[in-house]
């Protein structure tokens, strides 16, 4: 079980999440919800795990959870047109695996496929141009580099490319569709190139260099939400120094506006927070029980 109270200039709520019998259960301000679509964008969060580094190094479904996510937070025509794209992808591949697939019915899901994943690509393309000249910033103040050195970029790598009609596409993948009794094309295939310098970062990077770029990521997307929201994340960073030196974590803390609510947790005690100057509290979690240094 998990509350929490948070405020901003515009509202105030009070979220609890409940583990129970092996399913999760939420509450709003003491009312229970039903929808996930209730929930998103009540408090806006952004967190950096250790293992968010497979941001950079892992395959595309990663990055589009990344994008999925944080859209889902801050539009809500986009999280609509995701479930709804979920929903109608499962119904046809179900079809697929039908004995006799209706092509009929195959028609239908491939308008509304296109549809809907239209206002995915949309989306997905205005936000990651955006996020990729923040990240390029924070990148430079983290790692160091402004005025020079390996530049981050991201770019967005649709499946489906403009100027191409996704239900043109899906008419024309159909006869391989029944074959492999798959979906094979459209925005659930989309991915993202995150680039250190014109190269592939989840290939030639080294893992600091991977690290910083996740972190880039979070902190663009740490302003990129204060620009369409209006109002600041809260932003949890666990236990992002293990493979930072002192100086890169403080230009880490430097390059977070003091406006936001930071949260780092860590299980090194004995290391000084580098925070370059930032006023903090700090905190022990011992037995359960947190204790004020």
């Amino acid at each position: 079980f998990v509350r929490v109270h948070a405020r901003s200039a515009e509202r105030e709520a009070r979220l609890e999440a409940h583990w129970w019998r092996g399913a999760k259960r939420f509450k709003v301000n003491g009312v229970a919800q039903t929808r996930i679509s209730d929930i998103l964008g009540r408090i806006n969060v952004v967190f950096f795990a250790p293992e968010d580094v497979g941001l950079v190094k892992e395959g595309a479904g990663r990055r589009r959870q990344f994008l999925d996510m944080e859209l889902s937070q801050i539009d809500g025509a986009y999280l609509t047109s995701l479930q709804q794209y979920r929903q109608t992808l499962r119904q046809r591949n179900e079809l697929l695996r039908g004995a006799a697939p209706d092509e009929a019915l195959l028609d239908v899901y491939d308008i509304q496929l296109a549809e809907h994943g239209a206002v995915l690509m949309a989306a997905r393309e205005a936000f990651l141009a955006q996020l990729s000249d923040l990240a390029e910033a924070a990148h430079a103040r983290i790692a160091g580099t402004e005025g020079g050195g390996d530049a981050l970029e991201i770019n967005y790598r649709p499946d489906v490319r403009g100027g191409e009609n996704l239900a043109a596409v899906l008419e024309e993948s159909r006869a391989g569709d029944l074959k492999r009794r798959l979906t094979q094309r459209g925005p659930h295939r989309d991915d993202a190139d995150i680039l250190i310098g014109g190269r592939a970062a989840r290939v030639y990077a080294s893992q600091g260099q991977q690290k910083t770029a996740a972190l880039a990521l979070k902190l663009a997307e740490t302003e990129l939400v204060k620009l369409r929201t209006g109002s600041w994340p809260v932003l949890m960073l666990d236990e992002v120094l293990a493979e930072l030196d002192a100086q890169r974590a403080r230009r880490l803390f430097t390059a977070v506006s003091e406006e936001v609510q930071l949260i780092v947790t860590t299980a090194n005690t004995e290391r000084d927070l580098e925070t370059g100057g930032r006023p903090h509290a700090a905190f022990l979690m011992r037995e359960g029980r947190l204790e004020a240094l």
